[in-house]
């Protein structure tokens, strides 16, 4: 009894392996493997930390200055933009995104910043001040560039600018610094821009610097000048007695050629000036139409004259005259306008309120009186430029 007990023990045994061929073996030899656990069953998605609903990000890029300025995109070489980049996170929580700069079509160094990480909290807008300056040989033409942002569980944003560089029909920049003596004279005069200008400086003795800049655009468009002079000097100083700093500079906008009829005439005499800071702008065309602005901060030791007036017959008459002899510091600025030349006249004897239309008036011929034909040409010619359109 016990063998056969035996026996079946071992029957049950071999019926429980498991043969297998693993083809390594020599032919004829058989390996047997034991039975192994299976392994777990992946998930077929990851589990996401972001909301069902993902939130999406928004991006302007604007000017700054009123929206309705006209030709606010325009610019010049070396002369700064001003844009405002907003955010706004319109998703549920808050995020921390980063704003980047595509320049396209300009430098990346023309930017103040190309990179900028911003916390906004939910349903909040951020801005951050952009500043844009294209360097004094760039190109004349159109430049555009983005900002985007990106941030986790949102949805990317970008906005797009698009501004306009103009060229200088004439500039002339100067950079002095040694001792010894030195003279310059500036003479520009143009008649699309109405200004004249005359600058004739003289120092003999000791300076840091002395930097004499101007620039002219004609037809000059958005806050660009028609013409701009810039005048600084840093730490002048007489060596010797006779030594001195000597100049007389003057700017018109003749009212003759469509300008403001003012005048600015600035002479000094100076054995120390420890600084000056000074900006001529006219504006004949563009935003700030019909402007003359000076600005000067000075310290000096010597003596100073300041001349500034306006004349507008029939309409306007300022005047402006001050003289320093001694030591002082000093920080002017006097601006001229010229409004009325923007309104259009009244056509009849009662003025219409500003928005109200005006009728039109039809405007009658010159009778001829002439006899000659270069005479009846004449009166010709007034005719059709006296008419409308």
């Amino acid at each position: 009894m016990r063998r056969w007990l035996i026996i079946l023990i071992l029957f049950v045994f071999q019926a429980s392996a498991t043969v297998e061929d693993l083809g390594g073996t020599p032919s004829g030899q058989m390996q047997s493997v034991w039975p192994t656990a299976s392994a777990p069953s992946l998930p077929t998605y990851l589990p996401s930390a972001c909301s069902a609903s993902p939130g999406c990000l928004k991006v302007s890029v604007q000017l700054t200055g009123p929206q309705a300025e006209p030709d606010r995109a325009y610019t010049t070489q070396g002369k700064p933009q001003d844009y405002i980049v907003s955010v706004k996170n319109e998703g549920p929580s808050e995020v921390e995104a980063t704003v980047s700069v595509n320049p396209k079509s300009c430098p990346p160094e023309w930017f103040s910043w190309t990179s900028a990480a911003i916390t906004i909290p939910a349903g909040v807008s951020r801005s951050q001040t952009l500043q844009v300056t294209p360097d004094p040989n760039a190109v004349a033409g159109e430049y555009r560039f983005f900002v985007e942002a990106s941030a986790k569980c949102s949805r990317s944003g970008s906005g797009e600018a698009v501004f306009v560089v103009q060229n200088y029909d004439y500039a002339s920049e100067t950079a002095v610094s040694g001792t010894g003596q030195f003279q310059i004279n500036k003479d520009v005069r143009s008649m699309d821009s109405g200004i004249k200008s005359n600058k004739n400086v003289l120092f003999s003795g000791s300076v840091d610097a002395l930097v004499k800049n101007e620039y002219l655009v004609d037809q000059a468009k958005g806050r660009n000048s028609n013409f701009q002079e810039q005048d600084k000097v840093d730490n002048y100083n007489a060596l010797v007695p006779g030594d001195a700093l000597m100049g007389s500079e003057s700017f018109r906008s003749s009212l003759v050629f469509g300008g403001l009829g003012a005048k600015v005439l600035e002479s000094y005499n100076v054995q120390q000036m420890e600084f000056k800071d000074q900006d001529f702008n006219l504006h004949q065309t563009g935003s700030l139409r019909k402007m003359a602005e000076f600005k000067t901060a000075n310290n000096f030791t010597g003596y100073l004259l300041i001349d500034a007036k306006q004349v507008i017959p029939g309409q306007r008459n300022l005047k402006e005259r001050e003289e320093y002899l001694g030591s002082f510091e000093i920080n002017r600025r006097i601006v001229f306008r010229d409004m009325a030349s923007l309104n259009a006249p009244c056509l009849t004897g009662d003025c219409f309120r500003v928005g109200q239309s005006v009728p039109s008036v039809p405007v009658s011929g010159f009778a001829s009186p002439c006899m000659s034909g270069s005479c009846n040409n004449f009166v010709a010619r007034l005719n059709a430029f006296t008419q409308p359109g």
